[in-house]
């Protein structure tokens, strides 16, 4: 096997990984998205909800686009949840900042991620650069070699 060869192969390996560590990537700043909607959706609903009187009349999602018709018991206190099924009992001000403090937590994750994914996009741009030139490489050494070899011949 020529170095050439041996040279190709390691970039293909090479190139098939970091094609699949920028699917991941993807995958992750897509879900990272969604969770900064969803957390987006719930500081705007806070905000909505504050201005509101107790016994306000309420549409509570049920999922699958359906609701369910229900009354503001206590405008002041919401159950805001912590992670792995816990909630805590928290006032409007105290879950609206813990919201803002997690969507900016996302925000930089995102960011960072986008900058990891930029990278692997640059290598692969490289990596193919790369493989194109090797690729190109044989064939201009054939065309040399099969030049020598004529002029050679009687």
């Amino acid at each position: 096997m020529s170095s050439d060869d041996e040279i190709f192969r390691k970039i293909a390996v090479e190139l098939r990984i970091l094609e699949n560590t920028a699917e991941t990537l993807q995958s992750r700043i897509n879900f990272v998205n969604a969770a900064i909607t969803e957390l987006t959706y719930s500081h705007m609903t806070l905000e909505g909800l504050e201005k509101e009187k107790p016994d306000a009349p309420l549409l509570v999602p049920i999922g699958g686009g359906s609701y369910i018709k229900a009354k503001l018991e206590s405008p002041d206190r919401i159950v805001f949840g912590v992670g792995a099924g816990v909630a805590l009992e928290k006032t409007f001000a105290e879950a609206k900042e813990k919201i803002k403090g997690r969507i900016e937590e996302m925000e930089k994750s995102r960011i960072s991620m986008e900058q990891q994914l930029e990278q692997v996009f640059e290598r692969i741009r490289i990596d193919r650069e790369k493989l194109q030139e090797i690729s190109a490489g044989p064939s201009r050494k054939e065309r040399a070699k099969n030049v020598r070899e004529t002029k050679g011949r009687p």
